[in-house]
């Protein structure tokens, strides 16, 4: 099974980038035979949608996971619709998470949750519901 994960340069023994969409190296790993292809990510130095353009480069890949530090939303979205399961908040080198996905000790990531969305303020203001007016 092909696994990318997200590095910081082209090899087994790099460290995990944390971003998805902006991490330079995109390192996708046959599971069974541990050889690797690194992919530099061009999307990287895109002005928007870095995540989106970085999900179809490992779609067009045939990978099935990735593993990662964090992915946005919209990524994640396209990630779901390739059929790509995600992995995040994972940190270590590239060789080191392959093992501890392949050892059940990583789960897959839901979808991710809008926080802050219009109209949901969290309301720490201090006036107390009570204006100019308030008695």
């Amino acid at each position: 099974m092909k696994i990318c994960v997200t590095a910081v340069s082209g090899s087994l023994g790099a460290q995990m980038d944390p971003r998805f969409g902006r991490c330079p190296y995109l390192v996708i790993v046959d599971s069974e035979t541990m050889k690797f292809e690194a992919v530099p990510n061009i999307a990287s130095s895109s002005m928007s949608g870095a995540g989106i353009q970085a999900a179809q480069t490992i779609a067009s890949k045939g990978v099935k996971v990735l593993i990662t530090g964090n992915v946005g939303p919209n990524a994640f979205q396209a990630l779901a619709a390739a059929g790509i399961k995600v992995v995040t908040g994972v940190v270590g080198t590239v060789r080191e998470v392959i093992e501890k996905y392949k050892k059940g000790e990583l789960r897959e990531t839901g979808a991710p949750t809008v926080r802050g969305h219009f109209g949901m303020g969290m309301g720490r203001g201090r006036g107390r519901g009570q204006g100019q007016w308030g008695t």
